[in-house]
């Protein structure tokens, strides 16, 4: 696959006023953009340990407990 070159969009000055990019790199950067979205939303989020983390997906069923 050919990763083709970023284009600029430029006024009659040759000024750069936008770019061109492809759909794969624009639903990166939206993914990577919600990914920074939740982390500011939750920055001020107490942290808790594995052990609990793990109690709470298996108290919801999204984790299944292995002896």
């Amino acid at each position: 696959m050919v990763i083709p070159q970023t284009q600029f969009i430029v006024d009659e000055k040759g000024k750069k006023t936008g770019v061109l990019i492809t759909l794969k790199q624009y639903e990166k950067l939206l993914e990577d953009l919600h990914d920074l979205a939740i982390v500011a939303e939750r920055r001020d989020e107490k942290p808790i340990s594995l052990k609990e983390m793990k109690q709470r997906l298996e108290k919801d069923g999204l984790l299944q407990r292995y002896s």
